[in-house]
């Protein structure tokens, strides 16, 4: 299937997806630090620039689109039509450096939350599940698990 887009189309549009300060990214920690969390934003110190990293908890939070690191089972996550060999190897890619990421921050010692994008958009449109999740992320922060995705 052809693109319906030019070329210089498609890559101002692109070009225009944020990594950093996304609408999910800016809500998660507004309501973070809301409950009195207070962290740091895409600490280059820390194994995979985190969107955001609790010291006082040594845990790194990403807020994971679901298109770009493949949420399994999420609507979100779908192929495009055109291109699909670059898209399936684009992909791979960010899986497997999210996948050594993770691998690096548990041997570092530091906690993993992951948050993906479709649970920030239920979060956006129901107060109960907000409450939900933001009870399983504090319950996570003063835990001794490792690893969480919600």
């Amino acid at each position: 299937m052809a693109d319906r887009l030019s070329t210089q189309e498609r890559s101002r549009n692109m070009s225009a997806i944020k990594s950093k300060d996304t609408k999910p990214e800016i809500y998660f920690r507004k309501k973070l630090f809301a409950l009195g969390f207070r962290y740091r934003k895409n600490t280059a110190h820390v194994v995979g620039h985190p969107d955001i990293f609790l010291a006082k908890y040594n845990t790194a939070i990403f807020v994971n689109g679901c298109f770009w690191h493949r949420h399994k089972g999420c609507k979100y996550a779908y192929t495009p039509k055109s291109r699909v060999e670059f898209w399936e190897k684009k992909f791979a890619s960010n899986v497997l450096r999210d996948q050594t990421v993770r691998q690096e921050l548990m041997q570092k010692k530091v906690k993993c939350l992951i948050v993906w994008e479709c649970t920030i958009k239920q979060m956006m449109k129901s107060d109960e599940f907000e409450t939900d999740i933001l009870s399983r992320t504090k319950d996570f922060l003063l835990s001794d698990m490792e690893y969480l995705e919600l």
